[in-house]
């Protein structure tokens, strides 16, 4: 089995230049966040955008879409920015015979204090566990994209009943 591992941005690859939050989505930290972990599973990773997720377009979820239908691999990790998460995994969902989990981070993977590194390894052990479909590994749990919200006053994510 390979993962392969999408990248399309967010705060998991962003840059800060200064206090007032000037920034720039760098490139992707998975490739760094796996390598120092000593990950062994094969994986490949592929840079599809560097977008913060505010600014992907129904365009951009689509192409997100076709990458991964189109692709060979059935294990897939997208690192994508958290605000707008839910609402590819929801468009990816038709993709039934691929298993894919979406994950990301509230504080870029380059801070001293990052939920990133964390995320990322949630989401590569998750892929290898889990019956094909659609998840999102965000905050330690692995939550279903059609029953799940973004809280922004806590900072995280939440399964609805």
């Amino acid at each position: 089995m390979e993962i392969q591992i999408i990248t399309t941005g967010g705060t998991i690859d962003k840059l800060y230049f200064d206090a007032k939050s000037e920034f720039q989505v760098g490139d992707p930290q998975v490739i760094d966040v796996l390598r120092e972990a000593h990950v062994t599973v094969p994986y490949a990773v592929r840079q599809l955008m560097r977008k913060d997720s505010l600014e992907l377009t129904d365009a951009d979820r689509h192409l997100i879409r076709d990458t991964i239908a189109a692709a060979p691999q059935r294990h897939f990790v997208v690192t994508h920015g958290t605000d707008t998460m839910l609402d590819t995994a929801r468009l990816l969902q038709t993709l039934g015979d691929k298993v894919i989990v979406l994950t990301g981070a509230m504080q870029p993977a380059r801070f001293r204090f990052t939920d990133a590194v964390f995320n990322i390894g949630c989401a590569v052990m998750a892929v290898q566990l889990l019956p094909p479909g659609v998840y999102v590994a965000m905050n330690g749990r692995i939550f279903d994209p059609r029953k799940t919200v973004k809280n922004r006053e806590q900072n995280r994510f939440e399964a609805q009943a």
